[in-house]
């Protein structure tokens, strides 16, 4: 590996243990791109069509897998727990639990773009991040995308109101986040939800995982 490139992995490794979170460097080819990942999203995820960083925005698999192939180098995150929720069970998550994940949702996708800008500034031009999770910035008002009626197409992301820090999550545009964090020694399980319903997760063992690319 490069030795700046090298010495880069360890300042935002750094960085990020300072965020409380892990770090691992990752091979560009260990990143798996899969066409079911959208499916995923498609059919099953009430953020479908919603959030700029979530599909049909998000980008394709086929632009997803070329852009990967473009860097040689990652470094995967990974967040352990929930800020503010130390522990919890189904019968603690509200109806609507996109609120009580939006502290998760910050620290994730905050970090992801802090890495991404420390590399980017520090003169590794082609740095990019993917957070996780639907886009929570404007928090208190619905995505643009969510407000607008009828068709949602690229010239609408203009008026985003996040445009400088909104980035899409690995699992919107087609990474397996859970091969892509096997491959880093990170086995991830998914998590039971009670009687099978949609968000009541059975405990608050959650694992998050981001990634930066740098070249």
């Amino acid at each position: 590996m490069d030795s700046e490139i090298g010495t880069e992995i360890q300042k935002l490794t750094a960085l990020a243990k300072e965020r409380g979170m892990t770090a691992r460097e990752i091979s560009a080819a260990d990143i798996i791109v899969s066409q079911w990942v959208r499916f995923k999203c498609r059919y099953g995820c009430k953020g479908y069509g919603k959030h700029f960083g979530c599909p049909p925005y998000a980008p394709s698999y086929e632009e997803t897998k070329r852009m990967v192939g473009e860097f040689s180098t990652g470094l995967l995150l990974r967040f352990d727990g929930v800020p503010g929720h130390k522990k919890f069970g189904p019968d603690d998550i509200p109806e609507d639990f996109h609120p009580f994940y939006a502290d998760l949702i910050k620290w994730v996708n905050g970090t992801v773009h802090l890495l991404e800008k420390t590399a980017f500034y520090d003169g590794f031009y082609k740095a990019f991040g993917f957070g996780g999770y639907p886009c929570i910035w404007c928090e208190h008002l619905h995505c643009v995308a969510e407000e607008s009626e009828g068709i949602v197409d690229e010239s609408l992301r203009r008026k985003c109101r996040h445009l400088d820090i909104v980035r899409p999550s690995m699992e919107a545009a087609c990474m397996d986040v859970f091969a892509t964090a096997l491959n880093a020694g990170w086995k991830l399980n998914t998590i039971p939800c009670k009687d099978m319903e949609y968000g009541k997760i059975v405990h608050s063992d959650i694992v998050s995982i981001g990634l930066v690319l740098i070249e």
